[in-house]
This record gives C-alpha cells, structure tokens and sequence, in this order.
C-alpha cells in the first residue's frame, strides 16, 4: 500500500507535489510524483457523479480487485459442474484416474480461490481505507481552504459527520462494487453452464436474479428515506455534543449540565428510533433477498429433478444443478447488499457535496495591491485606529461590539446568522421534502452572494492609505493575526501546537511561551516539547488552554497582532505578569488589544473607548478614568463580574 494514505492536493495555487517533513536538520520540502488521479477535480454536480468520480480515483485498484474477486469466486460457480462431472465420467463408470485428475482440478480452484481471497480482502482494504481518508483529507482541505466561513455556512456537526460516517460509506460502497464484479462474473459462468446443459433452467436462472432485484426496489425508496432521517437526527447529535463539550466549563458554571444531558439524551431516543426504523426496513430487503433466494433454490431443485425423471439429464447434472443453486444465493444477495449499500452512498454523497462544493468567497483583487510596511489601521465604520508600533487597548460596554471590530481589522466576514443545514427536515416527506430542500438551497445561495458581496466590496480597513480589500487575502493573514478565546488548540506535541509552521528555534520558542507566562505548562508536560497534548487542550486548566493560545500567537510574531480578551481565564498574579511580558514582548509592533482588565490597561499606550460602536474617546486609562464617567462605569463593572475560570 505505498500509496496509502491517498495524495490529496492542498487548496487550489499551492504546488501540490511538494509538501514539507521535519528533519534532523530541520523543516524540508519533498517533491513527490503526482498520480494520474490525485483528488483534485472534484466532481460534484450529482451524487452519482461524485460517487463514479471518488471510484474512479482508484480505478486501477477496483479492476485488480474486481478480477481477483472472479477468482475468489471460481470454485463456487465452477465447482458445481465438475463435481456432477466427477459422478458422471468417474463414479458411474468406476474410472477413477478421472476422478482424481477432476478432484486435483478441484483442488486447484480451491487453492486459487484461498490465494484471491487473502489478496482480494488486502485489496479491498486498501480500496475502502483510500475512499474513507481520501473523503476525510477533502473535508480537512475544504475546511482549511474556507477558514472561519464555513461554518457560519453549514453547522459543524454536518461537517463532522460527512468526515467520520459518510467517509465510511464511501469505503463500503467501493469494497461491494468489486465483490458485486465477482458475483455477476460468477452468475454470468453458471447461466452458460446452465444453459449448454438445459436451456429452458439457463433461461430460469437468467431471468431469477433481476426479477428478485426488480420485485425489491420498492422497498429501496423507504430505506433511503429512513437512511436520510437517520443521518438528520445523526448529525444534529454531533452538533449537539460539539456544542456540550466546547461550552463545558460555562455550564458547569451557570449549572446547565442537567438541561443539556437531559436534551441530548432526548435526541440520542430520537435518533436511535430512526436508526431502529432504517433497521426494520434494511432487514426487510435482507430478507426478501433471503426468501427469494430460497424460492429460486427450491424451484431449480425441483425443475432439475423433473428433467432427470424425464431422463433429460444425469444424475451428475441434478447434483451440478443443486449447486448451482445453492451458490446462487450468495451472488443474488451481493446483487441487493449493492443496491443497499448503494443507496446509503447516495445519501451520503449529498452531504458530502454540500460541503465540498462550497468555494471561499475571497478574490484576488485586480490589480493586487500591498500593504505597506508601516501605516495607521484604521476602521471606518466605528472610528477606530491604531497608530504603529503602539500597544492598543480598545475597552467596550459590549464585548460583542469590540470582537466584531477585531474581525473586522482582520478581515473576517461577520457571524450574524446561523448555518444552513442541508439535512432533511425531520418527519417531512415526498413534495414537502423537495420543498424544504429548495428552501435551503435558496438560503445557502443567499448567504453565498452575502459573502462574496462582502468580499469583494471596498472592506473600510485600511492599512496606511490601502484598503484590506485590495490585496490578497493571504497578504492580510499573514501581516494581521486575529487570536480569540474560541481558537483551537488541537492535538499533538507542545512544540507541535505552539510553533505548528515549524519555524521557530528554542530560544524563539521559549520567548514566547515565557511572555504567555506559560512556563508552567512547559514545567508539567511529561516529555517537555515532545509531551502530549490532546484534543481541543482537555488536559490542560483553562488558563493554561488560553496562555497556550497566546503563546502560538505571539510565536508568529506578525506586524499586527489583535488578541480578543487574552487573559479572561487567568487569575489576577498571572495576569499582571502576562500585561507586563506581553508588552514588552511586543514593544515597537503594533498590538491591539480588547479588555476592559485594569491590569493590561495601565500598561496600554493608547487606550480607545468603543461605545455604541463608535470610538467616542482616546487616551491613557489614567486619563480617561478621570474624563470619562462612560469609560468609569465600563472598567469598574469589568471589576466587580467574577472571571469563569481561573488558574495560576
């Protein structure tokens, strides 16, 4: 399995055949040949074109597994007719060199069959993981490529849920359509063999097999129905448990834990209902398969049986007969577990294009501009702006207003609406169905003109005299940091989460995670750089969690770095040494800063006072506190709320 995992490209104008690997020496870059098919045109014009396009990626691969599959299947539809040969030509006359030399044939196909079977599951293991992490790698590209818009476009738990349950589907469905090319292959054989020795049983075992899938097809439309309430109710579980486990810490506050369990264990009943409801209808296609192919073996028994007593075939044929029809019903059951599987991978890939179809809202801008070196940043719409080389404090009656500024200074499009989920309305059905879905296609083509408006418009920041709108986004990104209390912190090493581009030294590394006043951190990792870090930072205390994000911020080191109410989870020793090391970290840069704390603003150079979100004054705290009484009542009510979390 050399080339597993499968190369997924990354977003679109990068050079995707290199990528970059840590060596001893440090960060290198490794060119690496491209396949013919690599994942990078996505087909998403259907779920049928995407699913024929995800397969095609391996075509290769399912052509192999396909023919090793007919092989897989030899001695089952072959081994029938030398058996009947066996009683016929050998045991009848008593020729017993016939027997053997037929019994080592068997032998033979037996043997062939053992060999395919142990290549054909490493190939199908191989198929099934390349569609699994292929979907995956497309959802973390698309994901990396959208940034903060895509979940203000679809909620995270359908993201999620294309990711870790339809990636699955896919690999289901690849690893059927070579079992399925095996069973027709095998079906194909017996039907000739049939038919050489009777035509009117090869015309009954040519026609049994669709007529079986054809009588089952009503029941396919229930099931996909139910597969797509089940998929519904699935995904709003996930959003539900993302939901619970990012706001753990408030609720354990404000002592919500009960409410939330108690609702996410009444949509856990409601989908495990559907999934029960999907079960019923998935065991009833199990066992109309099941009884037809019950029905076709005992009819085949009988018609044979009436050709022997009618002497128009031998004893060694009706045995053949009966074997046939015994193995048929494995070839009709992968006929029906394909159309089942099929139609899970259909609603499946619906999900998935919603997603993958979705393309960022940012244009380069013609011609391109630059930002310059040096300049004020400055904020039309509230007044604000931040001289350079100054260490800011923007202080707020309303945090939400002073957090839309920062996204606005760096250029993120706003989070006023909710996401538009494409699952399908619980207990809506047929005409009503197709309605609620063209109502949230219009919805999403809506808040996809919004955001390509936005972006492509004049932004009203500017850097100097060069507005954000007339360079490229990666330009803006890459000399304006914006760093919140909702950034990630995601698995991996210390040195992994803090310094993820690979770029910092030791030294580099240590100035920034003492200027967090992380040490502690760094003091209790088991490893130190190389310790262990899970998901989301669950073993670290929320201020060590939130110093961790300061820490990778301020290791970037850009031009302009915004941090949204940074020590908000730190008790009050920390966060003076954190006001302190901070500004003398960032001495000479411009750093802009939101909070109301009395610690970090008698370190401010400039404070700037947002209200109604217009910036009515400037100055020091000193200053404003005693020309302000706005400006008073703000700070002295930012002191007398409690902080949620606290750590030293």
């Amino acid at each position: 399995m050399h080339d597993f995992p499968p190369l997924v490209p990354d977003m679109a104008g990068l050079d995707s055949s290199t990528y970059t690997t840590l060596t001893p020496s440090g960060p290198a870059v490794v060119r690496r040949r491209l396949p013919k098919r690599d994942f990078r045109n996505i087909d998403t014009r259907s779920a049928s074109r995407f699913l024929g396009w995800l397969m095609w990626q391996q075509l290769p691969a399912l052509v192999l597994s396909s023919l090793i599959a007919v092989v897989e299947w030899l001695p089952g539809s072959v081994g029938p007719y030398i058996v009947g040969k066996i009683v016929d030509d050998g045991i009848v006359p008593h020729d017993m060199a016939t027997v053997t030399r037929l019994s080592l044939i068997m032998f033979g196909l037996v043997i062939a069959g053992i060999i395919a079977g142990v290549l054909g599951h490493t190939f199908v293991v191989r198929t099934w993981l390349v569609a699994m992490y292929g979907t995956m790698k497309l959802v973390t590209r698309k994901v990396t490529q959208m940034g903060h818009v895509l979940p203000q476009r679809t909620p995270t738990g359908e993201v999620l849920s294309v990711s870790a349950g339809d990636s699955d589907e896919f690999g289901a469905l690849t690893e059927i359509v070579s079992r399925f090319a095996g069973a027709l292959i095998a079906y194909l054989v017996i039907a000739g063999l049939v038919l050489s020795t009777s035509l009117k049983l090869g015309i009954v075992v040519l026609v049994t097999a669709p007529l079986i899938v054809l009588f089952a097809m009503p029941l396919l439309r229930p099931l996909q129905r139910r597969e797509e309430i089940e998929r519904t109710r699935t995904s709003e579980l996930t959003s539900m448990a993302t939901d619970i486990v990012a706001g753990l810490r408030i609720l354990r506050g404000i002592g919500g834990e009960e409410t939330f369990s108690h609702n996410y264990a009444e949509q856990s009943q409601r989908t495990r209902h559907s999934a029960v409801s999907a079960g019923i209808w998935q065991s009833a296609v199990d066992a109309i398969s099941v009884l037809f192919s019950g029905m076709f073996l005992v009819a085949l028994t009988w018609l044979g049986s009436q050709e022997v007593v009618a002497g128009e075939l031998s004893v060694g044929q009706l045995i053949s007969f009966f074997g046939y029809a015994i193995f048929m019903v494995w070839p009709i059951q992968t006929f029906f577990e394909l159309a089942q599987k099929w139609v899970r991978a259909v609603v499946s890939a619906r999900k998935t294009i919603a997603v993958l179809e979705q393309q960022s809202p940012w244009r380069t801008p013609q011609p391109p501009l630059t930002l310059p070196e040096e300049g004020v940043l400055h904020d039309q719409e509230s007044g604000f702006a931040a001289q350079p080389g100054e260490f800011t404090i923007v202080v707020s009656a309303v945090p939400d207003d002073s957090a839309a500024l920062a996204d606005r200074l760096g250029r993120y499009l706003p989070s006023d609406h909710e996401p538009v989920s494409f699952e399908v309305a619980d207990g809506l059905k047929g005409r009503a169905a197709r309605r609620a879905r063209k109502r949230q296609r219009l919805e999403h083509a809506r808040l996809v003109e919004r955001d390509q408006q936005l972006a492509g418009q004049k932004w009203g920041v500017s850097l100097g005299t060069v507005d954000l709108a007339d360079v490229p986004i990666d330009q803006v990104r890459d000399r304006i940091v914006v760093s919140d209390t909702a950034s990630q912190v995601f698995a991996g090493t210390l040195q992994s989460v803090l310094d993820p581009h690979g770029r910092l030294s030791l030294s580099e590394a240590e100035t920034a995670l003492r200027a967090a006043a992380a040490e502690d951190v760094f003091a209790g990792m088991y490893g130190g750089w190389q310790g262990r870090i899970d998901e989301r930072g669950r073993g670290l205390s929320g201020g060590q969690r939130q110093r961790v994000v300061l820490a990778r911020a301020l290791g970037l080191d850009p031009k302009i770095l915004i941090l949204i109410e940074p020590t908000s989870a730190v008790d009050a020793h920390t966060e003076a040494l954190i006001a302190e090391r901070l500004v003398t970290h960032r001495r000479g840069k411009t750093t802009i800063v939101t909070t109301a704390s009395p610690l970090l603003l008698h370190h401010a150079d400039r404070v700037a006072f947002l209200l109604h979100k217009r910036i009515t004054a400037y100055g020091t705290h000193e200053e404003l506190l005693q020309s302000n009484a706005d400006y008073r009542r703000t700070v002295a009510r930012a002191l007398d709320e409690p902080a949620e979390a606290s750590d030293g």
